[in-house]
C-alpha cells in the first residue's frame, strides 16, 4: 500500500472548484428568497381577494338566518 502523505495545501482545480460552488450556492439562495417572496405576495393578493368575497358570503348567510322564522332574533 502506499502511504503517501498528501502536504496541507489546496490544489489550485479544487480551490477553483470551492469558490464556484460557494458563488453558485449564494446565487441560488438569492433566487430562491426571490421566488419566496413572489408566491408569498402572490398567496396575500389571493387571500385579501377572497377574504372580501367568503365575508360577503357570510354576512348575507347571517342576515337570512337572523331573518328566519325561529330564530332568536326573528321578527315573525
Amino acid at each position: 500500500m502506499n502511504n503517501i502523505q498528501r502536504p496541507a495545501i489546496i490544489y489550485p482545480q479544487t480551490a477553483v472548484r470551492f469558490r464556484r460552488s460557494v458563488k453558485c450556492r449564494g446565487q441560488t439562495l438569492v433566487e430562491y428568497a426571490l421566488i419566496l417572496a413572489i408566491i408569498s405576495l402572490v398567496i396575500v393578493g389571493v387571500i385579501v381577494n377572497l377574504g372580501q368575497q367568503v365575508k360577503t358570503i357570510f354576512s348575507g348567510i347571517n342576515s337570512q338566518v337572523s331573518s328566519a322564522p325561529g330564530a332568536a332574533n326573528s321578527t315573525h
